[in-house]
Parts: structure tokens; sequence; C-alpha cells
């Protein structure tokens, strides 16, 4: 009884002591949690309030019937009609890109990405074989973004639209033209541009169940965590180095001339 009487007052200053780390751990946790919430593109974010509702709109039609119809679609569509689809689109985007390199003045890329085009419609059933993939050309993804980014235009501020997602002032800006240029516009039927629409959506969405799997797992913050990658992949759009194909050939190695011996 005597050691439970000496024992009270280290339990209660061991107590307190345990209360404090728990306070700091907890203030810790919780700054941590804001500065991820705030992240680097948060100065390019002027309409975050209203960009974080529209996201939990499109977060709410994801689950609710986007992400179903992908999975269902990825479990009943075989691998190698998915793969068709994806060589289709990726077809169409090929054209559209070589366009773009061209007016960013990228001439060997755009190049490349006609023979792309080209090859595969011609040869690929309209692009559902990758036959230049076979053989070597890979694929560039320009768009008219990128090439407002090359010529000079600043990403400006981010921005969420409901349904089409994460954009900026500049690609928003690009928007309509580069509508114009995806796989439902080639046709003039607006049922067939619906149903094209919808098997684009539908196909990509598949395409990226797993990493968002994995983000929803691993992001404290997901709204901050999309919109801190797609900045940086857009925002260096243009304000990079010059291009790979613009860059000087590396000097020839300096051969020291033969001496010549009294």
């Amino acid at each position: 009884m005597r050691d439970l009487v000496l024992a009270g007052p280290r339990l209660r200053r061991l107590g307190l002591l345990t209360l404090l780390l728990a306070v700091l751990t907890l203030s810790g946790c919780a700054n941590f949690v804001s500065q991820a919430r705030m992240g680097p593109g948060q100065k390019l974010d002027p309409w975050e309030r209203w960009n974080r509702k529209v996201f939990a709109f499109n977060e709410e039609v994801d689950k609710a019937v986007l992400k179903p119809v992908a999975t269902a679609y990825r479990d009943v569509v075989p691998g190698p009609l998915r793969q068709g689809a994806d060589n289709f689109f990726n077809n169409v985007a090929d054209g559209w890109s070589a366009v773009n390199l061209f007016l960013q003045g990228r001439w060997r890329a755009g190049i490349q990405d006609t023979a792309r085009f080209a090859f595969n419609t011609m040869l690929g059933f309209g692009g559902v074989l990758d036959i230049a993939g076979e053989a070597g050309l890979e694929h560039h993804y320009e768009d008219f973004g990128k090439t407002l980014g090359r010529w000079g235009f600043k990403t400006g501020a981010y921005i969420v639209w409901p349904i089409f997602g994460p954009g900026s002032v500049r690609d928003t800006i690009a928007m309509p033209l580069d509508r114009l240029a995806t796989p439902p516009m080639v046709f003039n039927d607006g049922k067939t541009q619906f149903s094209i629409f919808a098997l684009q959506a539908v196909n990509s969405r598949a395409n990226y169940l797993r990493a968002s799997q994995m983000l929803e797992e691993i992001a404290l913050d997901k709204y901050t965590f999309i919109r801190d990658a797609y900045l940086t992949k857009r925002g260096s759009i243009g304000e990079e180095d010059e291009d790979e194909d613009l860059k000087p050939a590396p000097p020839a190695e300096r051969v020291s001339p033969p001496q010549v011996g009294p």
C-alpha cells in the first residue's frame, strides 16, 4: 500500500508526459497533412473551393457509373479486343499529334507520328493493329494545349471541369480544337459519336483501374495529388529546354595529333 502511495506522483507525471507526447504527435501529423494538402500546385489553384466541389462530383459519378462499367468491361471483353480499341484511339491521336508537332517546329517527331498514322491506318485495319509500334515507332501524344505551351503561353490557373476532369486556362482554350480531333468527331451521326465517346471513356477508365486503386491507398489527399501531377506534367511543356530534335550534336572526341619524333 505504501509503495502504491509513493508511486502515485510518478504515475501522474508519467501520464502527463504521455499526454504531452500524444498532443505533440497529433500536432505534427496535422501539420504534415496540412502541408500535403497545400502541395506545390497551390499557387496555381485560386479556385480550389470550387474545384474541390467539382472533383467530389466527378468522384461520385465515377464510383456510381464509370468504375463499375469499366470493371465489367475489363472482366467481360477479351484482352485482344480491348487492345484493339486502345490502338484505334491512339491512332487517331497520332494524326492530331503529328499536326501539333509540325506546329511546334519538331519536324523529325512530326514525320515519325505521320508515319505511325499512315502505316497503322493503311496496314493495321484503321489503326486496330499497331504495325508502326512493332516497327519501333513510338507515340508522342501532343495536343494543341501543349502547342500553345511551346508558343509561350503559360499553363494558367488550375480548373476542374465536370466529367472532363482536370484542366487549366491554357488547356481550356485549346479544348474545343482538341475535341474536334478526337475519335467521336470522325463520324457525323450523333448516336455514333456518343457510342464512340462512351467506348473511349470506358476503355480508358478500364486501363487505369489498378492505378486508381493504388492512388486511393497511398494518397493523403487525392485532389492535391492529382492536381500537382497534372500541373507538373502540363506546366513543364513549352517551358522546358530545347527539344531533343533541336539540341546540337555532342562534340566529337578530340584526338591529339601524333607527335613526330626528332
